[in-house]
This record gives structure tokens, C-alpha cells and sequence, in this order.
């Protein structure tokens, strides 16, 4: 029986299989070792080969099992990593065979989110999806967790070692799961009140190193960390986006998405991944320079269809043109604002295209605020303080037999609110959208509202 050493190691083989006749192997072994990099661990040899199906017991046939046994000797490796999901006693008869540490991709993503994690609400979310994952791998090559516990009073029918292990696992499952209820509650409660103020969010998604942090801080003039690295930052960050007068929005980084991003994973971040489902919109970062663009455009389409975000509005945002070695006519027609789908190329790192990105935002979200003149008697001097006090006044007369009038732009519900405090109908009240209060044609046309941001997308 393999025992599993009390310190690991950084020495890894890989292993990748074209399973079912898979024609992307040499893809899918390059994000492979940018995973495994990420993670911290030196790429000592690979093993690659094709099955049709995975064997049962160890995953790979016995003959590769072999070869991978003879590059962990020849190399001194710690650990071999597979780029698939193994089942639990395929873990443990791989050790076994192998007499080294076996991890999963699974597993691989998990231990870079746990380095990656800064935020208490981050740190917890990891925690859990590597318990839930344990859960089901305990019986592995440990020997001593088979045991019962012995000595003087404990011998007899009492529980092995495994099953208290299982026992203190669920336990702490279930205490993290409280912690985050707690979390998730309090994320809520700050959402409602975005929600109750008009400030609507902007979540940016897509797939890892696509340049979400990148153009997150060049839009919001942050410092969040960025590298040219999968999963470079993991906690969710959010930043005010003032787009005009008296319109802002709330613009989120999220964690970026991944091939098999593992389902522990998605559950455990349910409460950030609430962000991108509630967002009024959603900018679809994709690296523009990338050959497997398309297939991760899917990917991220595909996690977003999980967590039930399938619905919202969406851009798609190309970046890194920087990096592209020519620009065909369609990027060419794109960038520079043709019809079309709602689409932007540009460059976070460089800012070329990013201005009109910021323009296109200001549009889509400044469509529901309400602008123009309103007539307000003189007993309404409570009225016009507030509006002064909101910033919302941008010109003044005095109108027949001293009646207030007022060019404002607020947003629509604001404008609502207030005048029906006031005791003032808001359609009698607004006069028309003109630079002089004469220059409406239609006052009631005017006061109708835009449709909501995002909507054409």
C-alpha cells in the first residue's frame, strides 16, 4: 500500500488523452501546462497518448501506466497530474501503481483558486468546494484511515478512523456553508440597495486571462491585480463607473471561466456568481488574438447558461487587438463602430477603442434619466432645494405669476419620487425636453421612458 507523504513537492509529469477520438489534444495540453504553471508546479515530462474510453481502474491502459511510472523515476518527480477527472478509486490505484502523489484537474483548479484567494468571502468559498471534493476521496492511499481506533476502552464496535474523518468533514461542510449564508445575505442586502438608488451593474465575464482585470482597472482607474496568467485574480471587486451626471454604475470583476471549471467550484461561488446573474449587463471580455476564441466564446456561454445568466444582455467585448498580427476587414469595420452586433475591439492594455466602449456605456445607460424643463409653483420651495441638493439643476426662470421653472436631468424614478413627495403630478409638472421651456412639441411624448439599458444588446 502506497502511503502519501506529509510534505508534497513541485516535480510534476502531466498527462493528457484524446479521449473518444478527440482532435484537440495539442490545445488542450497547452492551456494544460499554463494550469499547471499557475499552480506553481515544474513540468518535468509529459505523457500523452489516446483511448477510446477511459479504463476503469487506472484511468489510462496498464502499458501507459507503466511509462508514466518509469518518467516519475527517471525524473524524480513528487506528483503526476492528469488533465481529466478521475474518479476516486482510480486516485487511489493510480498511487498505488505509480507510488506518487495523482491529482486531477479538478484538483489543479481548486489548489489555484486556494493560492489565489484574498477576500474572507473568497477564502471560505475555496474552502468549500475542497471539502466537497475531499468528501468523496478519502478512501484513498492512506491505510491508517481503514483503522479502528485501539487501545485500552476504545477496542470493540466503536467507528473506524475514516468515518470520523467523514463525520468532521460534513461538520465543517456544513459550518462553512452557515458563514457563506451570512455572506450571501449581506451581498443581498447591498444589491437591493443598488437596486433602490438606480445604480444598475455592469459584470465583466469570460474566460481566464481573456483581460478582464486589465480593462476593469483602465475603465475605473484601479489597481487590481493583473497578470498574464490564468486565474491572476479571483475575488470579485467592485468599483463605481460614473458615466454622466447623476448616472453611475456599479462595474464588476469576476472570476474568469475556464474549460471544466469543476461543478464544486460553481456551487461554491453561487453567491458571487449572483452578480453576473442580477447584472444588467454583461461585457463578454474575449482575448481577440487567441486561435481557440471561438471554442472559449462557447465555454463561457456554457457557464453562464449554468448559473442561469443565459438571459442577460451581453457585448462582446474583443481585446488585445494590440496583439493581433493583422486586422481583416471585419475587425477592421468593427473597431471602428460599424452596424452590426454589439461588439467593441479594442486594446485594455493600450486603451485604443476603450473611449468608445465608455461612450457606448454612457448612451445605453443615461436612456432612462429624465431631461428637460418643469413649471413648480412658488409654495414648492421645498421641491427646488431639493433639487439644487441633488445636483439635478441646470438652468432657471421664473415663470407666470412667479411659477418656477427648471431645466433638470435626474434619473426617471428619482424625478418620480420627488415630485410626488412634493404633492406634484410629474407628467403635469414637466413642461418638455427643449433648451427653452416653448420648445416641446409634445410634452407627453417626452416624458415617456427609454427602454432599459442594455436591452438593444
Amino acid at each position: 500500500m502506497f502511503e502519501r507523504p506529509q510534505t508534497g513537492g513541485d516535480r510534476a509529469v502531466l498527462v493528457a488523452m484524446a479521449i473518444g477520438g478527440a482532435t484537440d489534444l495539442e490545445v488542450q495540453l497547452q492551456e494544460f501546462e499554463e494550469l499547471v504553471r499557475s499552480a506553481g508546479a515544474e513540468v518535468v515530462a509529459v505523457e500523452s497518448g489516446s483511448r477510446h474510453r477511459p479504463d476503469s481502474r487506472l484511468f489510462v491502459g496498464s502499458g501507459k501506466a507503466d511509462a508514466i511510472r518509469d518518467q516519475v523515476a527517471a525524473h524524480g518527480a513528487d506528483l503526476v497530474i492528469f488533465n481529466h477527472e478521475l474518479s476516486p478509486s482510480q486516485e487511489r490505484n493510480l498511487e498505488q501503481h505509480l507510488q506518487c502523489r495523482v491529482l486531477d484537474r479538478a484538483g489543479l483548479i481548486l489548489d489555484i483558486f486556494a493560492q489565489r484567494a484574498r477576500s474572507h468571502e473568497g477564502k471560505l468559498q475555496v474552502e468549500l468546494a475542497q471539502l466537497r471534493h475531499m468528501s468523496t476521496r478519502l478512501v484513498r492511499g492512506w491505510t491508517h484511515l481503514e483503522r479502528q481506533k485501539g487501545g485500552i476502552g476504545l477496542r470493540g464496535p466503536g467507528e473506524t478512523q475514516l468515518e470520523t474523518d467523514r463525520r468532521l468533514l460534513a461538520a465543517r461542510i456544513k459550518h462553512i456553508e452557515r458563514r457563506l449564508e451570512k455572506v450571501e445575505r449581506t451581498r443581498e442586502q447591498g444589491r437591493q440597495a443598488r437596486l433602490r438608488n438606480e445604480v444598475p451593474t455592469v459584470s465583466l465575464v469570460g474566460y481566464t486571462n481573456a483581460g478582464k482585470s486589465t480593462l476593469f482597472n483602465r475603465l475605473t482607474d484601479s489597481d487590481v491585480y493583473q497578470a498574464d496568467q490564468l486565474f491572476a485574480t479571483l475575488d470579485p471587486t467592485l468599483r463605481r463607473l460614473d458615466l454622466a451626471p447623476h448616472q453611475s454604475v456599479i462595474l464588476a470583476d469576476t472570476v474568469g471561466f475556464v474549460r471544466d471549471l469543476p461543478h464544486e467550484l460553481v456551487a461554491a461561488f453561487k453567491a458571487t456568481l449572483t452578480e453576473t446573474r442580477e447584472a444588467a449587463l454583461l461585457l463578454h471580455v474575449i482575448d481577440a488574438a487567441d486561435p481557440e476564441r471561438e471554442r472559449h466564446i462557447a465555454q463561457v456561454e456554457d457557464v453562464l447558461a449554468e448559473i442561469g445568466a443565459e438571459d442577460v444582455p451581453c457585448w462582446r467585448i474583443y481585446n488585445k487587438i494590440d496583439t493581433l498580427p493583422e486586422r481583416d476587414d471585419e475587425a477592421a469595420e468593427r473597431f471602428a463602430g460599424g452596424e452590426g452586433e454589439e461588439a467593441f475591439w479594442l486594446s485594455a492594455q493600450t486603451g485604443e477603442g476603450v473611449e468608445r466602449l465608455y461612450q457606448r456605456l454612457a448612451e445605453s445607460f443615461t436612456e432612462s434619466m429624465r431631461r428637460g424643463w418643469v413649471e413648480v409653483p412658488p409654495s414648492a420651495g421645498r421641491l427646488r432645494g431639493r433639487l439644487y441638493d441633488e445636483n439635478a439643476v441646470e438652468a432657471e426662470q421664473t415663470g407666470d405669476e412667479g411659477a418656477i421653472r427648471l431645466r433638470v436631468q435626474l434619473p426617471e424614478r428619482r424625478f418620480q419620487d420627488l415630485f410626488r413627495e412634493a404633492g406634484l403630478d410629474p407628467e403635469t409638472a414637466f413642461v418638455g425636453p427643449g433648451e427653452e421651456p416653448g420648445d416641446a412639441e409634445d410634452a407627453q411624448a417626452a416624458g415617456a421612458r427609454a427602454p432599459a439599458p442594455g436591452s438593444g444588446a
